[in-house]
């Protein structure tokens, strides 16, 4: 990890604050989920035919965020199911992840129509209930995969092209920007440099280990 830049983005930006309202003490993921399950903050529930709020680990110490669910994930109601979500798989796989190891979700949790981009609008009705996913798991270690998550997540002018593959601290957990896996079944030049990331998400999950 040694030869990959470290970024530090300062949390006061004026930009949008990230805070979501306090949870309550004990929430539980489940909780989370229930609450949300009839969410009806922006348009995107009009089609949608499920809220695909995430899955995996509860106590993860490795989360990985994507943009919104497509098709197949609006009609199982699973994150990263469909053809992404397969190559996902196998690039966790290929590190020495499973994938009932970490925790995957998406910024927003209802299909976009066309599997367009999420609106600004849309990102924002979302963004807090993806916050409160993250206090709840604490993964030590989080993933953007793509541009909309981390610019949610990071900085909201970031350019995925320029910020993949540098580490970043934010309130005490490291993210990792790198490509979406549906960005690497249309390029498949973009494959070796997110098998850098991973090789590299990978050690520092590792390291976790050495620090208790």
């Amino acid at each position: 990890m040694s030869d990959r830049q470290l970024v530090i983005f300062e949390d006061s930006q004026p930009k949008r604050s990230l805070t979501p309202p306090p949870l309550e003490t004990g929430a539980t993921l489940a909780e989370l989920a229930g609450a949300y399950s009839g969410c009806r903050k922006c348009g995107l529930c009009e089609n949608r035919r499920s809220v695909v709020f995430g899955e995996g680990n509860p106590g993860a110490r490795l989360m990985l965020v994507g943009e919104g669910p497509g098709q197949v994930e609006d009609e199982t109601g699973r994150p990263f199911v469909g053809p992404a979500g397969q190559l996902l798989d196998r690039i966790l796989a290929a590190v020495g992840f499973a994938r009932e190891e970490v925790y995957i979700a998406n910024v927003v949790k209802c299909r976009p129509p066309g599997n367009r981009l999420p609106l600004p609008n849309e990102v924002a009705a979302c963004l807090p209930h993806l916050i409160k996913q993250i206090e709840i798991i604490k993964p030590p270690i989080l993933v953007c995969l793509g541009a909309l998550s981390a610019q949610a997540l990071i900085d909201r002018e970031a350019r995925i092209t320029r910020i993949r593959g540098q580490w970043v601290e934010r309130r005490g957990r490291r993210i990792m920007p790198t490509f979406h896996p549906a960005a690497l079944l249309r390029d498949e030049t973009k494959k070796r440099p997110v098998w850098e990331d991973f090789k590299a998400i990978r050690a520092a999950y590792d390291a976790l280990a050495t620090q208790r």
